[in-house]
């Protein structure tokens, strides 16, 4: 960060951590793992600093991002930090050339149902093109179905295309046969 200020993390990195490796219900690569997702790649909480490492620019290879500048990138980090543990943005860092180059978000939702339960939603699962194949997107989904659990989830969903179905059923994702609606509501 410029001026002498330090990297705020969006959550305590100890919660991805703490998490089992051995529990995993798919399988890596000899001595892949959270805790080492391969040379010089570091898996951690989304910071504020990442902005200047590509974070943002990462998104634009899954969606639109539109025009984010670092100071509204800072006013919507620091909004959902404080959100009570509700985001859960992990990001892999490759740290030799300080580069963001995959990344995915644990949201969490407080229910009334259930006994007041919570439930996890994974989204924004992206790699960078140059990255791909190395198993990042997978180390992340992994991770935090792992962290889903660990937080007590009643269950945890996410939304894919038909073609993603197969790699998201490795990690216990089933579909439920419902169907998933959308209204935009962005002006033309």
């Amino acid at each position: 960060m410029e001026d002498g200020e330090e990297d705020v993390e969006l959550f305590n990195s100890k919660v991805l951590e703490e998490l089992d490796f051995s529990c995993c219900s798919v399988t890596f690569p000899s001595g892949i793992s959270f805790q080492y997702p391969g040379p010089s790649l570091c898996m951690r909480p989304l910071n504020s600093g990442d902005f200047e490492r590509g974070y943002i620019k990462l998104l634009s290879e899954l969606t639109v991002v539109g025009d984010v500048s670092k100071d509204l990138y800072l006013e919507r980090f620091h909004g959902m930090k404080n959100s009570s543990g509700a985001y859960f943005v992990t990001v892999i860092e490759d740290t030799s050339s300080q580069e963001i180059v995959a990344a995915a978000t644990l949201e969490i939702e407080q229910k009334f149902i259930r006994h007041c339960a919570i439930r996890g939603r994974i989204e924004e699962v992206v790699v960078l093109e140059k990255w791909r194949g190395k198993q990042l997107g997978k180390l992340l989904i992994a991770a935090l179905t792992m962290l889903s659990q660990k937080l007590g989830c009643y269950k945890t969903s996410l939304e894919c295309s038909d073609n993603n179905i197969p790699f998201y059923q490795k990690f216990g994702y089933k579909e439920e046969g419902q169907h998933y609606l959308v209204k935009r509501n962005i002006p033309k």
